[in-house]
């Protein structure tokens, strides 16, 4: 499933400056935690190109900091035809950005990526949509960070149940 015995992970949402880069610095640390940074590459990307090149929303920077995630060095991108080549898991945030990676996976004929839901990887809330923050208070980014850490531990596991199998 890896190529150069690296696991590859890129999280998408809508314009890559709220959810999937929370869930890019939250797994970021879990990864390191769990001594696997060599092992795990992490990423994210937006369907929308109209922040590209943008830190993250201040409130979604704000919040994770509170949880001792820093995220301010990342810099929003848009998902490309390519990224479904070089990634083990694409995974979306909400149904609608996870639709958009379908389409695109169908139209690539090298695509090789797992698209998924992210919260299929939940514990607490399987199959649930990471609801966008965006428009809302400050609660909603607090919840996006909830199901963040959540999804975050059961894609950890699979992950890392993988890597034993195969060593590399």
């Amino acid at each position: 499933m890896t190529q150069r015995n690296r696991t590859r992970v890129l999280f998408v949402c809508l314009g890559n400056i709220c959810r999937s880069p929370t869930a890019h610095g939250v797994f970021r640390d879990r990864v390191a935690a769990a001594g696997l940074a060599d092992r795990i590459e992490v990423d994210s990307a937006g369907t929308g190109d109209w922040h590209v090149g943008k830190p993250p929303d201040a409130r979604a920077r704000a919040a994770a900091a509170a949880r001792g995630c820093d995220i301010g060095d990342l810099r929003a991108r848009q998902v490309a035809a390519a990224d479904l080549q070089a990634f083990d898991y694409v995974l979306a945030m909400d149904a609608d950005n996870l639709a958009v990676l379908e389409r695109l996976a169908r139209e690539s004929a090298d695509a090789r990526a797992r698209v998924a839901l992210f919260g299929d990887y939940s514990g607490r809330h399987p199959g649930a949509a990471v609801p966008d923050p965006y428009f809302g208070g400050e609660d909603g980014f607090e919840r996006v960070l909830d199901l963040i850490e959540d999804a975050a531990e059961g894609l950890l596991a699979e992950i890392r149940a993988d890597l034993e199998r195969d060593p590399g």
